[in-house]
């Protein structure tokens, strides 16, 4: 069926309606029709047999054999001009002229390849004389006395953009912290204070400050806030539980957050009067929340590391209540209002005679014979009612077993033999209440279980497992070692530990919930771990942060390799 031939003739645009022309096989005498329509296509060096047409009801499609034509060919010089599609001359809702505008700004728009940034790019290696010198030469190995100072030192020594921070705002924020305004560094090397100013400087360097590109800066500060977020969390647990020793762990923990939650920490640095030293160029008030707490959270934790780094716990304290202010009665740091057990035991007498402040907590010092490491803190969490539980059948069973799993007691050199003995049975006494299961005695006696040894546990496990990381990684940015202290001391890891040395056989639960923690492992598995903690927390109260260690990486090994799950 051949298409029938428009009789309009084809003057304005002879392409596009070639569809229409009647294609029926052509006779020897008759012209083509887009020869005679075209004056370029009327020459004689333009022949038939190199042109193939075909109608679209034929499955060929229309071809062009540009082969066999020569450069200066009149076809070549066909006018392309028709068949284009100029935006211009389609009318504005055209879809082709919008889908070629498209085109046309995806081109402009779309930019080159990026070149990788340069910490990307692999470097070789350093050879073995050069890598040597730079750890020589590093502040990380210069203080022999003091490791865990030396590892959070910068990498490389300060240049002159350090120094020149220093000399500028240092002065500032040793005012406002209560320090004298000497340089350290005229202390004398026995002294881990002369560090400080190095160290101060480093707190101040948030991730989005100027010196943040340097890699000793950012590294040094990150591992500062590392640290010293444990350092916060030990110190609040540990003076609450003095100051409120009939409290839950729960309420303790909202006092906790009250006072170091990050929606609060802004709070503290402008009653410090610091916020012009974090953010030298912006008003802190009119900054949003998303861009004003990341910096001012890692500021303060960090503050606080170098503190504890230089000068330990008890300035710790002075700089929470002193510099910054924190008060124990401030009504937004109170816990909420819940049912509480009625506590009817006895708590030591140096806690009923009053609230302990904050100075009491900073300034004690065990008595040169005295019975534990830390006393007033393991009176504040094993109760005197524990003495009931002297000679009752987990003593005679038990406790030797685990005693014994556990290395305990440890040899300790007394003056008195007595006080050793007294400290081996009060230590007894810590280890049945660790095993003690809140399910037990809790609601009769709600400070019958290890709640608060497991508090003060958890603590402690964080921030030694810190300064072995610290210690270990000397060249890892804080965040890294973060995950790594994250993997190290996930619960279920906790757990598994004490299973697998045969310790959880001796929780004591209570007859109503004895068949279920038995034989469910979901229960069973998060009460280990509580167990676990409460050990260690028991470990410090008694002999102090070295047994800590001992059973975290001998007897425990908390550094394992754990396969990964299939």
């Amino acid at each position: 069926m051949a298409l029938q031939l428009l009789p309009s003739p084809l003057q304005r645009d002879p392409i596009s309606n070639i569809s229409s022309i009647d294609l029926s096989p052509l006779k020897p005498t008759q012209k083509p029709f887009y020869l005679s329509t075209h004056p370029s296509l009327s020459s004689s060096s333009c022949s038939l047999s190199d042109l193939s047409f075909s109608s679209s009801l034929s499955p060929l499609p229309l071809q062009f054999p540009t082969k066999s034509l020569k450069p200066n060919s009149p076809f070549l010089r066909f006018p392309i001009n028709a068949v284009a599609v100029n935006p211009q001359e389609l009318p504005r809702s055209s879809p082709k002229r919008l889908l070629k505008e498209l085109e046309e700004r995806k081109k402009t728009v779309i930019p080159k390849k990026k070149i990788p940034p340069k910490r990307y790019i692999l470097k070789p290696p350093l050879d073995d004389q050069r890598l040597t010198a730079r750890f020589l030469n590093s502040p990380q190995l210069s203080l022999k006395a003091f490791p865990l100072l030396s590892s959070c030192l910068p990498s490389n020594r300060l240049n002159n953009a350090d120094k020149q921070w220093i000399d500028e705002y240092l002065l500032e924020a040793k005012q406002a912290l209560g320090y004298p305004l000497e340089p350290s560094e005229e202390l004398g090397d026995d002294n881990p204070a002369k560090q400080f100013d190095t160290l101060l400087y480093l707190a101040f360097q948030h991730p989005s400050g100027d010196r943040t590109n340097a890699r000793h800066v950012r590294s040094g500060h990150s591992r500062l806030w590392f640290l010293g977020q444990y350092v916060l969390e030990l110190a609040f647990a540990e003076f609450f539980l003095q100051r409120y020793p009939r409290e839950s762990p729960a309420s303790i923990r909202e006092r906790v957050f009250g006072f170091i939650g990050k929606r609060n920490l802004t709070r503290w640095i402008k009653a410090a009067s610091l916020q012009n030293l974090i953010f030298p160029y912006d008003d802190i008030d009119r900054m949003l929340r998303k861009e004003r707490e990341p910096p001012v959270k890692s500021v303060f934790w960090a503050i606080f590391g170098a503190i504890y780094l230089c000068f330990g716990m008890p300035e710790v304290y002075r700089v929470l209540f002193e510099a910054f202010g924190m008060d124990p009665k401030d009504e937004s740091c109170q816990p909420r209002q819940r049912r509480q057990l009625e506590d009817v035991d006895y708590v030591s007498v140096e806690f009923e005679e009053r609230q302990l402040s904050w100075q009491d907590v900073a300034s004690y010092k065990p008595p040169q014979d005295a019975l534990f490491a830390h006393p007033r803190l393991f009176r504040a969490c094993v109760p005197p009612g524990m003495h009931r539980f002297r000679g009752n059948v987990w003593d005679f069973d038990s406790r030797p077993q685990v005693m014994q799993i556990l290395g305990y007691p440890l040899p300790m050199e007394d003056r008195i033999p007595e006080i050793t003995e007294a400290r081996n049975i009060e230590l007894g006494l810590g280890l049945q209440l660790c095993y003690l299961h809140p399910s037990k005695y809790k609601f009769e006696h709600p400070r019958f279980c290890f709640e608060r040894l497991e508090y003060v546990g958890q603590k402690i496990q964080d921030l030694v497992m810190a300064e072995r990381l610290l210690m270990k990684h000397l060249d890892a940015p804080g965040r890294w070692i973060q995950e790594r202290h994250r993997r190290l001391l996930m619960n279920k890891f906790c757990g598994r530990y004490l299973r697998d040395l045969k310790l959880h056989p001796f929780i004591v639960y209570g007859e109503s919930v004895l068949d279920a923690y038995e034989h469910n492992r979901r229960l069973r598995n998060p009460a280990t771990t509580a167990v676990n903690q409460a050990l260690h927390g028991l470990s410090y109260v008694v002999y102090g942060k070295p047994d800590v260690r001992r059973l975290m990486f001998e007897i425990f090994d908390f550094e394992q390799v754990q396969p990964k799950p299939v």
